[in-house]
Protein backbone atom coordinates (compact mmCIF):
# COMPACT_ATOMS: atom_id res chain seq x y z
CA UNK A 1 0.00 0.00 0.00
CA UNK A 2 1.08 3.42 -0.80
CA UNK A 3 1.47 6.71 1.93
CA UNK A 4 -1.27 7.44 4.12
CA UNK A 5 -0.16 10.93 4.66
CA UNK A 6 -2.84 13.61 4.16
CA UNK A 7 -2.53 17.23 4.64
CA UNK A 8 -6.07 18.89 6.18
CA UNK A 9 -7.36 22.15 5.65
CA UNK A 10 -10.11 23.95 7.59
CA UNK A 11 -11.75 27.70 7.10
CA UNK A 12 -13.30 29.14 10.03
CA UNK A 13 -15.57 32.35 11.22
CA UNK A 14 -17.28 32.55 14.65
CA UNK A 15 -17.50 28.44 14.79
CA UNK A 16 -16.71 28.83 18.68
CA UNK A 17 -19.77 26.34 19.34
CA UNK A 18 -18.64 23.65 16.64
CA UNK A 19 -15.25 23.76 16.38
CA UNK A 20 -14.20 22.37 19.84
CA UNK A 21 -16.21 19.22 18.28
CA UNK A 22 -14.52 18.68 14.80
CA UNK A 23 -10.88 19.38 16.93
CA UNK A 24 -11.94 16.37 18.98
CA UNK A 25 -13.00 14.10 15.98
CA UNK A 26 -9.72 14.79 13.80
CA UNK A 27 -7.44 14.90 16.75
CA UNK A 28 -8.81 11.09 17.76
CA UNK A 29 -8.78 10.18 14.14
CA UNK A 30 -7.21 7.15 13.40
CA UNK A 31 -4.85 8.67 10.73
CA UNK A 32 -3.87 12.08 11.72
CA UNK A 33 -2.96 14.76 9.28
CA UNK A 34 0.76 15.21 8.91
CA UNK A 35 -0.46 19.18 9.08
CA UNK A 36 -3.87 20.96 9.86
CA UNK A 37 -4.03 24.24 8.90
CA UNK A 38 -6.99 26.28 10.48
CA UNK A 39 -7.64 29.73 8.25
CA UNK A 40 -9.28 31.66 10.95
CA UNK A 41 -11.54 34.67 8.66
CA UNK A 42 -11.35 37.08 11.30
CA UNK A 43 -13.59 35.64 14.07
CA UNK A 44 -15.21 38.19 16.27
CA UNK A 45 -16.40 35.11 18.85
CA UNK A 46 -14.08 32.96 20.88
CA UNK A 47 -12.71 31.33 17.86
CA UNK A 48 -9.29 33.11 18.48
CA UNK A 49 -8.67 31.16 21.58
CA UNK A 50 -9.52 27.86 20.53
CA UNK A 51 -7.43 27.83 18.40
CA UNK A 52 -4.64 29.46 20.52
CA UNK A 53 -5.41 26.51 22.71
CA UNK A 54 -5.30 23.61 19.99
CA UNK A 55 -2.24 25.00 18.14
CA UNK A 56 -0.26 25.75 21.71
CA UNK A 57 -0.75 21.40 22.29
CA UNK A 58 -0.51 19.99 18.87
CA UNK A 59 3.00 21.18 17.03
CA UNK A 60 0.93 19.83 13.75
CA UNK A 61 -1.76 22.19 13.76
CA UNK A 62 -1.25 25.54 12.73
CA UNK A 63 -3.65 28.82 12.21
CA UNK A 64 -3.47 31.90 10.09
CA UNK A 65 -5.21 34.37 10.92
CA UNK A 66 -6.85 36.87 8.60
CA UNK A 67 -8.52 40.41 8.70
CA UNK A 68 -12.20 40.99 10.13
CA UNK A 69 -14.52 41.20 6.97
CA UNK A 70 -18.16 40.01 6.86
CA UNK A 71 -18.99 36.87 5.67
CA UNK A 72 -18.88 35.90 2.06
CA UNK A 73 -20.86 33.08 0.47
CA UNK A 74 -18.89 33.71 -2.73
CA UNK A 75 -15.52 33.56 -3.97
CA UNK A 76 -13.83 35.31 -0.90
CA UNK A 77 -14.81 31.37 0.22
CA UNK A 78 -12.30 30.10 -2.33
CA UNK A 79 -9.39 32.55 -1.30
CA UNK A 80 -9.74 31.56 2.33
CA UNK A 81 -9.11 27.77 1.61
CA UNK A 82 -6.62 29.05 -1.33
CA UNK A 83 -5.10 30.35 1.44
CA UNK A 84 -4.92 27.22 3.48
CA UNK A 85 -3.27 25.27 0.75
CA UNK A 86 -0.46 27.41 -0.05
CA UNK A 87 0.92 27.96 3.20
CA UNK A 88 0.30 23.90 3.75
CA UNK A 89 2.30 23.45 0.55
CA UNK A 90 4.60 26.13 1.08
CA UNK A 91 5.09 24.43 4.79
CA UNK A 92 5.64 20.80 3.65
CA UNK A 93 8.26 21.96 1.04
CA UNK A 94 10.48 23.87 3.37
CA UNK A 95 9.93 20.95 6.38
CA UNK A 96 10.40 18.00 4.22
CA UNK A 97 6.94 16.36 4.85
CA UNK A 98 5.49 14.23 2.15
CA UNK A 99 1.71 13.36 1.69
CA UNK A 100 0.03 11.44 -0.84
CA UNK A 101 -3.82 12.96 0.42
CA UNK A 102 -4.69 16.30 0.52
CA UNK A 103 -8.39 17.18 2.49
CA UNK A 104 -10.43 19.56 3.48
CA UNK A 105 -12.97 19.87 5.97
CA UNK A 106 -15.41 22.59 6.88
CA UNK A 107 -15.39 23.79 10.57
CA UNK A 108 -19.57 22.71 11.75
CA UNK A 109 -18.59 18.80 10.58
CA UNK A 110 -17.85 16.40 13.07
CA UNK A 111 -16.38 12.93 11.27
CA UNK A 112 -15.97 9.24 12.26
CA UNK A 113 -12.96 8.20 14.37
CA UNK A 114 -11.82 7.03 11.33
CA UNK A 115 -13.35 9.04 8.53
CA UNK A 116 -9.69 9.64 6.80
CA UNK A 117 -8.87 6.66 7.16
CA UNK A 118 -11.71 4.73 5.00
CA UNK A 119 -11.50 7.54 2.33
CA UNK A 120 -7.31 6.45 1.95
CA UNK A 121 -8.31 2.86 1.99
CA UNK A 122 -11.34 3.43 -0.96
CA UNK A 123 -8.74 5.09 -2.53
CA UNK A 124 -6.08 2.69 -2.52
CA UNK A 125 -8.15 -0.06 -3.99
CA UNK A 126 -8.95 2.17 -7.22
CA UNK A 127 -5.88 3.96 -8.16
CA UNK A 128 -8.45 5.78 -10.93
CA UNK A 129 -10.32 7.58 -8.11
CA UNK A 130 -9.06 11.36 -7.53
CA UNK A 131 -11.68 12.79 -5.53
CA UNK A 132 -13.96 11.54 -2.65
CA UNK A 133 -15.91 12.02 0.53
CA UNK A 134 -18.16 9.82 2.86
CA UNK A 135 -22.08 10.44 3.10
CA UNK A 136 -23.01 13.82 5.23
CA UNK A 137 -25.64 14.23 7.21
CA UNK A 138 -26.90 17.26 9.49
CA UNK A 139 -27.95 17.93 12.98
CA UNK A 140 -31.84 19.14 13.03
CA UNK A 141 -33.30 19.11 16.15
CA UNK A 142 -31.25 16.76 17.76
CA UNK A 143 -31.83 14.07 15.30
CA UNK A 144 -29.17 13.68 12.09
CA UNK A 145 -31.35 14.18 8.44
CA UNK A 146 -29.87 12.48 5.54
CA UNK A 147 -29.78 14.19 1.92
CA UNK A 148 -30.12 12.53 -1.40
CA UNK A 149 -27.41 10.05 -1.69
CA UNK A 150 -25.32 10.85 -5.09
CA UNK A 151 -22.88 8.36 -6.18
CA UNK A 152 -20.42 10.55 -8.14
CA UNK A 153 -20.72 13.66 -6.19
CA UNK A 154 -18.31 14.54 -3.36
CA UNK A 155 -19.21 16.39 -0.65
CA UNK A 156 -17.72 19.48 -0.11
CA UNK A 157 -17.79 19.45 3.30
CA UNK A 158 -15.07 17.14 4.06
CA UNK A 159 -13.43 15.60 1.16
CA UNK A 160 -9.93 14.28 -0.18
CA UNK A 161 -8.36 14.07 -3.35
CA UNK A 162 -5.47 11.94 -4.42
CA UNK A 163 -2.64 14.64 -4.51
CA UNK A 164 -2.30 13.85 -8.30
CA UNK A 165 -5.32 14.40 -9.13
CA UNK A 166 -5.54 18.15 -6.85
CA UNK A 167 -2.78 19.23 -8.91
CA UNK A 168 -3.66 17.93 -12.41
CA UNK A 169 -6.70 19.88 -12.18
CA UNK A 170 -5.58 23.01 -11.16
CA UNK A 171 -5.28 22.93 -7.17
CA UNK A 172 -8.21 24.62 -5.05
CA UNK A 173 -9.52 27.01 -7.69
CA UNK A 174 -10.52 30.88 -6.99
CA UNK A 175 -13.72 30.29 -8.24
CA UNK A 176 -17.34 30.36 -6.87
CA UNK A 177 -18.71 26.78 -6.28
CA UNK A 178 -14.97 25.04 -6.24
CA UNK A 179 -15.79 21.69 -4.87
CA UNK A 180 -18.24 21.49 -8.04
CA UNK A 181 -15.32 22.87 -10.67
CA UNK A 182 -12.49 20.61 -9.15
CA UNK A 183 -15.15 17.64 -9.43
CA UNK A 184 -15.68 18.49 -13.41
CA UNK A 185 -11.94 19.14 -13.87
CA UNK A 186 -11.25 15.69 -12.27
CA UNK A 187 -13.99 13.98 -14.55
CA UNK A 188 -12.40 15.85 -17.41
CA UNK A 189 -8.88 14.73 -16.63
CA UNK A 190 -10.17 10.77 -16.30
CA UNK A 191 -10.06 10.59 -12.42
CA UNK A 192 -13.39 9.17 -10.90
CA UNK A 193 -15.30 11.00 -8.53
CA UNK A 194 -17.39 8.81 -5.53
CA UNK A 195 -19.33 9.88 -2.32
CA UNK A 196 -19.71 6.39 0.22
CA UNK A 197 -22.47 6.17 1.79
CA UNK A 198 -20.81 3.37 4.76
CA UNK A 199 -18.61 6.68 5.61
CA UNK A 200 -20.20 9.02 7.76
CA UNK A 201 -19.71 12.67 9.22
CA UNK A 202 -22.52 15.23 10.52
CA UNK A 203 -22.76 18.74 10.36
CA UNK A 204 -24.06 20.41 13.35
CA UNK A 205 -26.18 22.75 11.32
CA UNK A 206 -28.95 22.55 8.59
CA UNK A 207 -27.12 22.84 4.82
CA UNK A 208 -26.24 26.37 3.38
CA UNK A 209 -27.52 27.88 6.99
CA UNK A 210 -24.49 29.62 8.03
CA UNK A 211 -25.81 33.24 7.54
CA UNK A 212 -29.45 32.32 7.27
CA UNK A 213 -30.82 29.44 4.77
CA UNK A 214 -32.68 31.56 2.42
CA UNK A 215 -30.04 33.95 1.65
CA UNK A 216 -27.71 30.62 0.95
CA UNK A 217 -29.98 28.56 -1.02
CA UNK A 218 -30.07 32.09 -2.99
CA UNK A 219 -26.44 31.89 -3.40
CA UNK A 220 -26.57 28.50 -4.74
CA UNK A 221 -28.33 29.71 -7.24
CA UNK A 222 -25.92 32.25 -7.89
CA UNK A 223 -23.59 29.98 -8.13
CA UNK A 224 -24.98 27.59 -10.21
CA UNK A 225 -25.74 30.49 -12.89
CA UNK A 226 -21.76 31.10 -12.38
CA UNK A 227 -20.72 27.67 -13.50
CA UNK A 228 -23.59 27.16 -16.17
CA UNK A 229 -26.63 25.29 -14.95
CA UNK A 230 -29.27 25.14 -17.51
CA UNK A 231 -32.51 27.06 -16.69
CA UNK A 232 -34.21 23.54 -16.89
CA UNK A 233 -31.60 21.89 -14.84
CA UNK A 234 -32.66 24.81 -12.01
CA UNK A 235 -36.32 24.35 -12.23
CA UNK A 236 -36.33 20.95 -11.28
CA UNK A 237 -33.93 21.03 -8.40
CA UNK A 238 -35.91 24.08 -7.29
CA UNK A 239 -39.33 21.58 -7.49
CA UNK A 240 -37.54 18.92 -5.97
CA UNK A 241 -35.95 21.14 -2.94
CA UNK A 242 -39.84 22.71 -2.56
CA UNK A 243 -41.33 19.22 -1.78
CA UNK A 244 -38.40 17.28 -0.35
CA UNK A 245 -39.84 15.69 2.87
CA UNK A 246 -36.09 15.97 4.41
CA UNK A 247 -36.53 19.03 7.09
CA UNK A 248 -32.78 20.58 6.37
CA UNK A 249 -34.80 22.11 3.38
CA UNK A 250 -36.71 24.60 4.87
CA UNK A 251 -38.57 27.74 4.72
CA UNK A 252 -39.05 27.79 1.12
CA UNK A 253 -35.24 27.34 -0.16
CA UNK A 254 -36.45 26.01 -3.54
CA UNK A 255 -37.55 28.95 -4.20
CA UNK A 256 -34.59 31.27 -3.18
CA UNK A 257 -32.66 28.81 -5.16
CA UNK A 258 -34.69 29.53 -8.33
CA UNK A 259 -34.39 33.20 -7.55
CA UNK A 260 -30.95 33.54 -7.03
CA UNK A 261 -30.40 31.42 -10.62
CA UNK A 262 -32.85 33.95 -12.75
CA UNK A 263 -31.96 37.00 -10.57
CA UNK A 264 -28.76 36.46 -12.73
CA UNK A 265 -29.78 34.40 -15.77
CA UNK A 266 -32.08 37.60 -17.21
CA UNK A 267 -29.46 39.74 -15.99
CA UNK A 268 -27.35 38.10 -18.55
CA UNK A 269 -24.64 38.36 -15.62
CA UNK A 270 -20.89 37.39 -16.42
CA UNK A 271 -20.55 33.13 -16.40
CA UNK A 272 -16.85 31.16 -15.70
CA UNK A 273 -14.17 32.24 -18.07
CA UNK A 274 -13.41 27.93 -18.68
CA UNK A 275 -15.20 26.18 -21.80
CA UNK A 276 -15.25 22.77 -20.06
CA UNK A 277 -17.31 23.85 -17.09
CA UNK A 278 -19.49 25.62 -19.41
CA UNK A 279 -19.95 22.78 -21.96
CA UNK A 280 -20.40 19.98 -19.02
CA UNK A 281 -23.18 21.73 -17.43
CA UNK A 282 -24.81 23.13 -20.01
CA UNK A 283 -24.57 19.95 -22.03
CA UNK A 284 -24.14 16.83 -19.91
CA UNK A 285 -24.53 17.26 -15.96
CA UNK A 286 -28.37 16.83 -15.95
CA UNK A 287 -28.29 14.02 -18.49
CA UNK A 288 -26.06 12.02 -16.23
CA UNK A 289 -28.33 12.35 -12.84
CA UNK A 290 -31.37 11.37 -15.00
CA UNK A 291 -29.74 8.55 -16.37
CA UNK A 292 -28.83 7.28 -12.91
CA UNK A 293 -32.10 7.74 -11.52
CA UNK A 294 -33.24 5.29 -13.93
CA UNK A 295 -30.49 2.53 -13.55
CA UNK A 296 -31.20 3.26 -9.62
CA UNK A 297 -34.89 2.46 -10.59
CA UNK A 298 -34.41 -0.42 -12.47
CA UNK A 299 -31.82 -1.89 -9.32
CA UNK A 300 -34.75 -1.47 -6.99
CA UNK A 301 -37.06 -3.49 -8.97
Amino acid sequence: MGMKNYILITPCKNEEESLPKLAESVVNQTIKPKLWVIVDDGSTDKTPDILQNLTSKHSWIKNIRLNEKPRDLGIHVAQVYRTGFDYATSYCINEGLEYNYTCSVDADIILENNYFESLIYESEKNPNLGICSGYIGNIIDGKVIWSDFVADLPSGGARLWKKKCFEATGGYLLTCSPDSVSNVKAKIRGWETRQFKHINAVSTRPYASAEGQWKGYKKAGTNNYFIGYTPTHVILKGIKLLHSKNKSFRNGVGLAYIYGYFSEYFKRAPRIDDSEIIEYYGKKRLGEILWSRVRSQKVKR
